[in-house]
């Protein structure tokens, strides 16, 4: 048997679909994600290394645990680690350290190549690195950015590669004051200056660690 509602009753049920609608609508304003490059650029004053002559393979770089996140990492003075959720990296940071890294190796003239894995060049040198820092730090008012590396020379085989050198590298750089709307650029500015602050340290120590009979 068919029922039919009153209009009063037709009318509250209609009006309770109403305000349900209404509850799905925002309570706050759209925030647009904002995205950044973490390209650090050489300085253009920044001395060149010696050239080595020597093909160096750069790995791909790792990521520690907490690093993969592409949100910029900010640590308050208590220790708490915050995600910015509208503030965040191009890419995942590790993928572009490097990228960066590489450009920044080729722009020194440090070797004769900087080859990608991959590649079909004999690379005796090779760089493994993981980035273990790259954060915010306000109550500080700095950045710091941070990377272990382990330079190998290979003779052939995997298990014959020689260990030349290894250290990990952390660097700091100033945090601009901004206001709370720009406080996502400064803190990835900052975090990218660290970040070329390391690049310049390991230039240095790759170079430097090259053993002299093989710098022809």
């Amino acid at each position: 048997m068919t029922r039919h509602l009153s209009l009063p009753r037709r009318g509250a049920l209609l009006g309770l679909v109403g305000l349900g609608g209404c509850s799905v609508l925002p309570d706050r304003p759209f925030v647009p994600t904002r995205r950044h490059a973490l390209s650090p650029e050489r300085p253009a004053g920044l001395p060149r290394p010696h050239a080595t002559g020597q093909v160096l393979l750069l790995r791909t770089v790792r990521a520690a645990p907490g690093q993969e996140v592409r949100g910029l990492r900010r640590i308050a003075a208590n220790g708490t680690l915050d995600i910015a959720f509208y503030e965040e990296w191009l890419a995942p940071p590790a993928e572009l350290a490097e990228a960066a890294l590489r450009q920044w190796l080729i722009a020194g003239g440090g070797f004769s190549a900087v080859a990608a894995p991959g590649t079909r060049l004999a690379t005796p040198l090779v760089l493994e690195a993981e980035l273990t820092a790259l954060e915010a730090l306000p109550a500080q008012g700095q950045a710091r950015a941070g990377v272990a590396a382990l330079l190998l020379r290979e003779t052939g085989a995997l298990a014959d590669a020689q260990v030349l050198a290894q250290r990990s590298f952390v660097a700091t750089a100033p945090l601009a004051a901004s206001t709370a709307e720009e406080a996502g650029l400064a803190q990835a500015a900052a975090m990218t200056a660290a970040l070329g602050r390391v690049f310049a340290e390991m230039e240095a120590w790759i170079t430097a660690a090259v053993p002299e009979s093989r710098r022809r």
